[in-house]
């Protein structure tokens, strides 16, 4: 990229701070379609998913994910390549909200934290629906530096649905796993029933 700019006789200049070809890229590593599935997993080394200190930034999309119940969907993370998914976790969450009768909303979500808490992390701060076909959610989880022994694994997500207001609702959650171990596995599911449908996509980013 360069920025033309004037010197002091009017001629043009140019100052090339380099290419944006040079901006790194997102390989993809895994796409798992989701089919009345209790849970979907991403552990290193099994069904050619890398989760390791290939790349230091990983980032899992999600497509059209829609539960069999009415329920949150959420996350949780191993240290030992999914024997247990049990990684302390210190959050953060909050929402803005738009309801279809013209209604908003702003907050932070106390019930979609967690303070040194094991259990799994909720990745919308409503429920989402599952009564209506078109009920379904999008957005992404970036995870950075997850194979580091030195320190904590600091994530951000960012999600759309529709909840049972019904309103459209984008959550933000984020924190850090307070582990020093190399996490290699991440876990998906809802709070209740299955992830009927939608596809969850894990990317390297060089």
């Amino acid at each position: 990229m360069s920025i033309v700019k004037l010197n002091n006789r009017g001629v043009r200049s140019a100052t090339t701070f380099g290419s944006i070809s040079n901006l790194g890229s997102m390989v993809l590593i895994k796409k798992v379609t989701a089919s009345s599935s209790s849970t979907v997993s991403f552990v290193d080394g099994t069904s050619d998913v890398v989760l390791d200190n290939t790349y230091k930034e990983y980032l899992f999309t999600f497509n059209n994910i829609h539960p069999s119940a009415t329920s949150y969907f959420q996350f949780n993370a191993s240290i030992d390549t999914g024997s247990n998914y049990n990684v302390t976790k210190t959050t953060t969450a909050f929402y803005a909200q738009h309801k279809e009768d013209d209604e908003t909303g702003f907050a932070y979500s106390t019930g979609a934290d967690l303070a040194q808490g094991t259990g799994v992390q909720k990745l919308i701060t409503g429920e989402l629906n599952s009564g209506n076909a078109d009920d379904n959610l999008g957005g992404y989880l970036h995870l950075f530096n997850p194979s580091s022994t030195t320190f904590v694994k600091n994530f951000i997500s960012n999600i759309n649905y529709s909840n049972n207001s019904p309103a459209s609702e984008n959550s933000y959650i984020a924190g850090y796993m307070n582990t020093t171990s190399a996490v290699d596995a991440v876990q998906f599911s809802m709070s209740s029933g299955n992830i009927d449908a939608g596809d969850i996509c894990l990317y390297g980013i060089l």
